[in-house]
């Protein structure tokens, strides 16, 4: 499909990639596999719950038959009680990416963590700053005794910006944004802002696919239906029954800690499933959010396309064209 690097007016040649991300439910999947077969490439996925074994239905993973021979990395790489972070995410990538190039191939990244993206497009270091495991462990036994939200209100004080990012049941990036505080003296969004300054480490055309509110909306909920209907209770009856509890990285994706709450008795399964659809629509808008700061991003906004998937993956090949890399 022609060259895959593009040389760059200081003489450096970068890789070529392609990221397709957007909102939760917004359908990166199925249009990933149209351009993936039309531009000979590979996909890997940049999704935080489909990197594990057992968690099918609530990460709305990709199957085997739906992937239409196109390769597919960063799935079903890890079991349920692995940690998954972003630094295993880059160097999961760069083992993929590396395979995909000497293949000759197009690396296509799909999904929807706009962070695991940005690491990689810009070679992020993640530099650890000395442990303070006391620390971590006192903020841990707040979470605990006083629940998540004691924690989001600390982060409030210090790193307001960190804290409209981070959800406030997510308490293990909480905890991490209250220790590079406490450690540096530092907001760690300032951190995070001047890293988003980085210059790209590929060519790279970053799309984002997109879709009015109303019906995102109404798609998020359609979904969480189908979800329970295919059985998403039994999937983490299974994942309990493995031994996955409510502490582990896996069991914080949206859907699972709902239905272990469920299961745990605290809440009818009628009221997680509300909450389900509540918090994936505040997780898609936070999504775009994300997407709206980051630099050079290409906007498909599927209505302006007359929701015609043909029109989004054309225009999608012309700036393929356009940057050199098909």
């Amino acid at each position: 499909m022609g060259d895959k690097e593009l040389n760059q007016n200081d003489g450096i040649k970068l890789p070529s990639m392609v990221v397709l991300s957007g909102p939760t439910g917004v359908g990166k999947t199925k249009l990933s596999i149209q351009l993936a077969k039309a531009i000979d490439g590979e996909i890997i996925s940049a999704d935080s719950m489909q990197v594990y074994h057992f968690m099918d239905i609530g990460s709305a993973k990709i199957m085997t038959d739906e992937m239409q021979g196109v390769p597919h990395h960063l799935i079903n790489v890890l079991m349920p009680w692995e940690e998954f972070n972003v630094v295993t995410f880059q160097a999961l990538c760069k083992k993929a990416l590396q395979g995909i190039y000497e293949r000759g191939h197009i690396p296509i990244v799909v999904g929807g963590t706009g962070f695991y993206v940005q690491a990689l497009l810009r070679d992020i270091h993640f530099t650890e700053n000395e442990d303070d495991s006391e620390y971590r462990k006192l903020l841990e036994e707040k979470a605990r005794t006083e629940g998540p939200e004691a924690l989001h209100e600390m982060l409030k004080e210090v790193d307001p910006e960190s804290a409209e990012a981070i959800h406030a049941n997510n308490i293990k990036r909480t905890i991490r944004a209250l220790e590079y505080y406490r450690l540096t003296g530092s907001p760690i969004s300032e951190h995070n802002e001047t890293e988003r300054q980085r210059d790209r480490a590929y060519n790279c055309a970053y799309f984002v696919l997109n879709d009015l509110r109303e019906r995102l909306y109404e798609r998020i909920e359609q979904r969480v239906d189908e979800m329970i209907k295919a059985g998403l209770v039994d999937e983490v009856k299974q994942l309990k029954r493995l031994g996955c509890t409510r502490t582990m990285t896996s069991m914080q994706g949206l859907g699972y800690k709902e239905i272990l709450d469920y299961l745990a008795g605290d809440c009818s399964l009628d009221e997680a499933i509300a909450q389900i659809k509540l918090s994936t629509r505040h997780f898609a808008k936070r999504q775009l959010t994300w997407f709206r700061r980051e630099q050079d991003v290409i906007w498909l906004n599927k209505n302006e396309y007359d929701y015609d998937d043909t029109k989004i993956l054309d225009a999608m090949l012309a700036q393929l064209k356009k940057q050199h890399i098909c």
